[in-house]
């Protein structure tokens, strides 16, 4: 018989949810864009070097993500949220499609492609337009350039959503991991941790990953199919 669930829950989700909804996974087949990598692009380096060249990516990136809507894994996370206390969700995406699909307290741990802040002035705002009316976007409190509210490489991740993140993992009775290969650091440890402090672990990715061997149930398959499967069994 299937364990009811009791206690905190914790959902780490990556690329492979998303990519049910249409968006382009980070480094697949469709990563290409003209000439580049992403890896040449989203580094402080390469913003510095060339702004117009990184948003005119962000940009054409942006336009893809604003065509997907959530798919019925979200949903159900969105569903989870609203039932289950002390329920939190952690997300490698920067799409925002789990706010789209109504979960309300999201911990982006790599940022949001809709935000924009000022490295100047600290200046930051919430802008959905796609395209952008102006590339390089400028700052209206100081005229510099604006730049994508996102973590790059080289960068830390955001100190409070890590920390946030941390504490779900160490305090939670289930984790649920939804999407990733759970090999990108630090958010990989995530499970882990959960696992070293009791938590029951269950997967949802269509094929094996590293984690797979600790899971104490894994489903393989497509998210939007078996995650309201699995929440409706709950």
């Amino acid at each position: 018989m299937r364990e009811p669930i009791r206690g905190p829950v914790l959902v780490l989700t990556g690329a492979g949810i998303s990519a049910e909804s249409g968006v382009p996974t980070f480094r697949g087949a469709q990563g290409l864009w003209r000439t580049y990598r992403p890896e040449q692009l989203a580094t402080p380096q390469a913003f510095r070097r060339d702004p117009v060249l990184v948003w005119e990516w962000y940009d054409w990136r942006r336009g893809l993500i604003g065509a997907c809507a959530p798919n019925r894994a979200h949903q159900a996370l969105a569903e989870m949220e609203a039932a289950l206390p002390g329920f939190t969700l952690v997300t490698q995406n920067v799409d925002g499609l789990h706010q789209a699909a109504g979960s309300r307290d999201v911990l982006q741990l790599h940022g949001s492609i809709w935000d924009l802040r000022c490295p100047a002035c600290r200046y930051e705002t919430t802008n959905r337009q796609t395209p952008l009316p102006e590339i390089p976007p400028r700052c209206p409190e100081c005229g510099e350039t604006l730049r994508p509210g996102v973590v790059w490489f080289g960068e830390p991740l955001p100190a409070g959503v890590l920390q946030a993140a941390w504490e779900a993992a160490k305090n939670c009775s289930l984790v649920l991991v939804v999407g990733t290969s759970a090999v990108v650091q630090p958010a990989a440890s995530l499970p882990l941790v959960a696992l070293q402090n009791g938590a029951r672990l269950v997967e949802v990715n269509v094929a094996e990953t590293p984690l797979s061997q600790y899971a104490h149930e894994v489903l393989r398959g497509p998210a939007a199919e078996l995650l309201p499967q699995w929440w409706a069994r709950m």
